[in-house]
């Protein structure tokens, strides 16, 4: 049976500046991977209420899973849980208990949860909280879709949160073969070998170093003990080549 499928959604202007180098793309590739669940799918978006809801509109049916990242803090441009809201057609307000969640966090810092951070309490109607262990305010699932914070460390641990509650498939494994050759010269028996073995993923992926070209070789499956045969066949090829 085929894995479940994920795509990622990452809004926020700072990243399609490059003010920010986005991390959690990287972050949830691989916790993905490990748990069975293939990412197919990564968009980013501004920080905008029309964008969000469109990709959000074509994603979630698209896919098992949708993962967010940003835009759900305290301030006037943290619109995303408006924008998830809007998606589902559901409505969104204050919840008791994601107000008791920072109420009892602000507490504990002798900090005032003043209006601007009572925003990061509003969750869309049929949400179920996702546990943020770092700064307290929650995430949100609705549907298939998981809307995370997009600070990385507060990401990661929402991210660890989730994923118990998912069901996935086989983890993704790898097997990669350095050659000092470039990819030309290599592709033909790549080409032979990938059809050769049709339930496993083949790519090539070049590299210059000290003034010489050469290609990393990576097989990807879920069984690996075909992924050692065709490793292993792979390698006989090109030293014969």
């Amino acid at each position: 049976m085929p894995n479940p499928t994920a795509a990622m959604l990452v809004i926020g202007d700072e990243i399609l500046s490059g003010r920010t180098r986005d991390a959690n793309m990287h972050h949830l590739a691989g916790a993905l991977t490990a748990a069975g669940i293939d990412l197919r799918e990564v968009r980013v978006v501004p920080d905008d209420h029309a964008a969000i809801v469109t990709a959000i509109t074509a994603l979630k049916p698209a896919f098992h899973h949708v993962f967010t990242s940003g835009g759900i803090g305290p301030t006037h441009d943290d619109i995303t849980a408006d924008a998830i809201a809007d998606a589902f057609e559901v409505p969104i307000g204050v919840r008791d208990d994601a107000r008791a969640i920072l109420s009892a966090h602000y507490d504990r810092n002798g900090t005032e949860l003043n209006a601007a951070r009572l925003r990061m309490a509003r969750i869309p109607d049929g949400a179920a909280l996702i546990e943020n262990p770092i700064s307290a305010a929650p995430g949100f699932t609705l549907g298939n879709v998981h809307v995370m914070a997009g600070v990385p460390a507060i990401f990661n641990a929402m991210v660890e949160s989730v994923l118990p509650m998912l069901t996935g498939g086989a983890p993704m494994l790898s097997r990669t073969l350095r050659v000092d050759r470039a990819e030309g010269e290599v592709a033909d028996v790549l080409r032979e070998h990938a059809m050769r073995n049709p339930d496993l993923s083949f790519g090539s992926y070049p590299f210059h170093l000290n003034g010489r070209f050469g290609t990393n070789l990576v097989i990807r499956g879920s069984d690996g003990a075909a992924l050692d045969r065709a490793a292993d066949a792979l390698s006989a090829a090109l030293d014969g080549a």
